[in-house]
């Protein structure tokens, strides 16, 4: 994360971390200069088109999906039907035009009362110039600037705030195919898991009852201030057998309707956002422009500090509150992966106990194998031999009786094997003997613990002097006491 506080004015809505989930918030209007209306935050890691802004903010305009409020489960390729949802007349995106009239007069009108206010006429417009400018930098308060003019409202959006910093948000991977929905709720992760079944059964109530629609939970984790977010699909059902997702935008459409978010409301949902991936046209786009109140150069050293571009995008977070916010989220990431951590760990853990167990059994059915083997043997020289009885020698068999006979020298040879492994062996008992006596005789103590022993005895010490002294001064000062007493009652 790249702070820059106190540097180039930011944007006010934030785009924070996908991969710590998303926020919905409005935008003001002059937010992000083409960020849209809404922006995401970053509780849920992955935003949503509408999120960025290409699909209103930028003047592209919001459609329903088609053959959206049909019949819902009547056929894979009819839609999505049933959700009762009319397509939206496509609207003309005024970003960029009816809004950059109102813009321009906004700027003028808040740099006329940051270096010009002629709101009484004479010395004091230059003191509220500078009170004007510590309310803009500030992102606070009015600017009153012409008695025949409103004052200019400060935010934390204009672009002389201080209080602005650029940080990394991962860049959503999943397609609208995928059909994945976020939504957070206001539980613990503990109660979403252990009702996590009656959840699905109200989720497809909300979603209509179908019979055709199956929901899905595809993932639950915990999020900062006891709440959860719990990714959805749901599945539609043909007649035929075959079956298909629900694209996530139409699924978020069905969502967002007033009568279905009231219902999601008593579930305690209190937000919902989609999770599909941008176009490379729409990253483009995004990066092209810093946003509004960012300094252009400022945007561009983030897109070049970008550790990976491919995966994250830069975003401005305005205000100490969206600060603490993200690290609020990145202290919940860090638990969750510590925790995971911790799972990797005894896992191996078990693992290592496991192989060793293993090995120990591999050495057991090795010596068993031995054992059988020469029981095997055993079992062979005496069948031969009563095979055999009768016969005289054979001439391979008189070969095969010389070679070991040799062998069976050798061995028995004092300067040979069977000399050196008993001098062997002799070795070994005398070093356990040494061995187990040095243990017995002889201890060690690192020359760092020495040390510590020895700061910590001498602090030991020190304090024993400190408390005798003061003993010795209460001491003293009560018989003074007991002195003072006895001349009174004399």
């Amino acid at each position: 994360m790249a702070f820059n506080f106190g540097g180039a004015a930011t944007n006010p809505a934030s785009l924070a971390a996908p991969g710590f989930g998303t926020t919905t918030t409005a935008a003001a209007p002059a937010g992000f200069g083409g960020f849209g209306t809404t922006t995401t935050g970053g509780l849920f890691g992955n935003t949503q088109n509408k999120g960025f802004g290409f699909s209103s903010g930028l003047g592209t305009g919001t459609t329903a999906a088609a053959g959206f409020g049909t019949g819902l489960g009547t056929t894979l390729g009819g839609g999505f039907g049933g959700f009762n949802i009319q397509p939206q007349q496509q609207q003309q995106g005024s970003f960029f035009g009816q809004q950059a009239p109102a813009q321009s007069n906004q700027l003028v009108h808040t740099a006329n009362a940051l270096s010009a206010p002629t709101l009484l006429g004479d010395e004091r417009d230059a003191i509220l110039a500078k009170w004007n400018q510590l309310q803009a930098f500030w992102g606070t308060g009015k600017g009153y600037f012409n008695n025949q003019l409103p004052p200019v409202d400060f935010t934390q959006e204009n672009p002389f705030c201080r209080f602005k910093a650029v940080g990394y948000s991962c860049i959503p991977g999943s397609k609208d195919e995928d059909g994945l929905v976020v939504l957070a709720f206001n539980k613990k992760e503990a109660d979403v898991r252990s009702q996590q079944q009656q959840l699905v059964e109200s989720l497809h109530k909300v979603l209509g009852g179908n019979q055709t629609l199956t929901v899905n939970v595809e993932g639950v984790k915990a999020l900062p201030d006891d709440q959860t977010e719990v990714v959805i699909y749901v599945v539609e059902r043909s007649p035929n057998g075959t079956s298909k997702r629900i694209p996530a935008t139409t699924l978020y459409s069905y969502v967002e309707q007033a009568n279905t978010k009231a219902q999601l409301t008593q579930l305690a949902v209190f937000m919902s956002v989609t999770r599909t991936e941008l176009s490379p046209a729409q990253l483009k786009q995004l990066l092209a422009n810093a946003p509004a109140g960012v300094d252009p150069i400022i945007w561009e050293q983030a897109k070049v500090d970008n550790p990976d571009a491919d995966k994250l995008i830069p975003v401005p977070m305005v205000g100490f509150k969206e600060l603490l916010r993200r690290l609020k989220i990145q202290d919940q990431m860090t638990k969750q992966h510590q925790s995971r951590v911790d799972i990797i760990s005894n896992d191996i853990s078990e693992l290592q106990k496991n192989q060793a167990t293993t090995v120990a059994k591999i050495a057991q059915y090795k010596r068993k194998l031995m054992d059988l083997s020469h029981r095997v043997l055993q079992v062979l020289i005496k069948q031969e031999i009563q095979r055999k009885s009768g016969y005289a020698i054979q001439v391979d068999e008189e070969h095969l009786r010389v070679q070991l006979d040799t062998i069976q020298c050798e061995l028995n040879a004092p300067t040979q094997f069977k000399g050196r492994l008993n001098e062997l062996m002799s070795q070994i008992r005398m070093q356990n003997h040494f061995g187990a006596v040095r243990s017995e005789e002889r201890y060690s103590v690192d020359g760092d613990l020495l040390r510590e022993i020895r700061q910590h005895l001498k602090q030991q010490q020190e304090g024993l002097s400190q408390l005798i002294s003061v003993i010795k001064d209460d001491v003293e000062d009560i018989k003074l006491i007991e002195h003072g007493l006895l001349d009174r009652l004399g």
